[in-house]
């Protein structure tokens, strides 16, 4: 019965045409062509994807370009992890000043100029601001690791070497001295970079005429910053006071703690006005944060080492033994990241604390 009705309704037309017609009948209405209706190929075919390749390390383009450049100055396996975990700090806080933009809660700008300056102090403490690339490219050997990096201060350099040559420290105890260093450097860097970022706050500042209110409320942020500026270079200076002492004498046996970072915190809370509870509360706190410190020291080392041994079996060892190490290299890598950024995150956490307790005291 089918035949006779499509015989009649095709009468004229010739078969060929007839059974390249009939599909296109059965799939229903379509759009004229060039309009792009809900049924084009245009609106059915999946998006492009977006620039960022799907395993990139961040969700912010900018951060994974970063990342990118990192690796290919060849930094070293322990500041690459450092790195990482800088850049993911610095992640939360943009997303976290995004949503304060968005629900207006950052009027005078102030979150927005701390999370610039904090990009910035990881682009100079990394060489990634296009001043310093060619001392970034550092050396993947472990033949004299505590030389990695230059302290950049001849003063320091000057230190360093007295305390090196003078063999009143144990190889542990020069770590440690050396790590003091370089967290005294990055302290200086930091200070270095809020200090031009507050003259170029300045600079413009005298060339933009704005309401009273404005215009206050920026110079409250203005005084803000340059307490904070005070705040930092005196404990610069107390820093450098410390490394110049024990450089001469060595370590005593009467230090509470041993980490620069605890000590700094350490230091600055009981500056604060903390009750005795809540100091003790505070210790007790940052001795987890340094045993914390050291698991993550330890793992860093254990990277290196998997580092050197992973470039010496890629030279000379079997397939099946160079995926072995890749594999041991990949776990220490991606745990030494993670250590990197609870350790990162606490000492946020704990600086924001000795941050609010001097807040209330003024």
């Amino acid at each position: 019965m089918a035949s006779p009705r499509l015989g009649a309704g095709s009468r004229g037309l010739p078969q060929p045409q007839l059974l390249v017609l009939l599909p296109l009948l059965l799939l229903g209405p379509w759009p004229a062509a060039g309009h792009g209706g809900k049924y084009s190929r245009e609106k059915n075919e999946p998006e492009l994807p977006p620039k960022r390749e799907p395993g990139g390390e961040f969700r912010m383009e900018k951060l994974n370009q970063l990342w990118e450049k990192a690796q290919r100055l060849q930094l070293s396996p322990v500041k690459l992890s450092e790195l990482h975990a800088d850049l993911k700090m610095q992640e939360r806080d943009e997303f976290a000043w995004k949503k304060l933009k968005a629900e207006g809660l950052d009027e005078d700008g102030e979150k927005q100029a701390k999370v610039t300056r904090s990009l910035s102090v990881i682009l100079a403490k990394y060489g990634l601001d296009g001043r310093k690339d060619a001392r970034a490219v550092s050396s993947n050997s472990l033949s004299d690791p505590i030389e990695e990096d230059s302290l950049e201060d001849p003063r320091l350099e000057k230190l360093w070497h007295k305390a090196k040559t003078s063999g009143k420290f144990s190889s542990e105890e020069l770590d440690r001295l050396r790590r003091e260093f370089q967290h005294h450097k990055e302290k200086v860097r930091a200070y270095s970079v809020l200090l031009e970022t507050l003259s170029r706050t300045e600079e413009i500042q005298e060339n933009v005429i704005s309401p009273f209110d404005v215009s206050r409320v920026k110079e409250d942020v203005l005084h803000s910053k340059h307490a904070e500026l005070k705040d930092r270079l005196r404990g610069i200076n107390q820093g450098y006071d410390r490394l110049r002492q024990v450089s001469h004498q060595g370590y005593g046996a009467e230090a509470e703690f041993e980490e620069p970072r605890v000590i700094d915190l350490w230091d600055l809370a009981k500056s604060s006005n903390f009750t005795e509870k809540e100091l003790e509360s505070f210790r007790e706190e940052l001795k987890h944060f340094e045993a914390k410190i050291e698991k993550h020291n330890h793992y860093q080392k254990q990277l290196e080492i998997s580092h050197q041994k992973l470039k010496h079996v890629e030279s000379f060892g079997d397939r099946e033994h160079v995926s072995r190490n890749k594999e041991k290299y990949a776990v220490l890598e991606e745990k030494t990241k993670e250590l990197g950024y609870k350790v990162k995150k606490h000492l946020q956490d704990l600086s924001g604390r000795i941050s609010r307790a001097r807040h209330n005291e003024l």
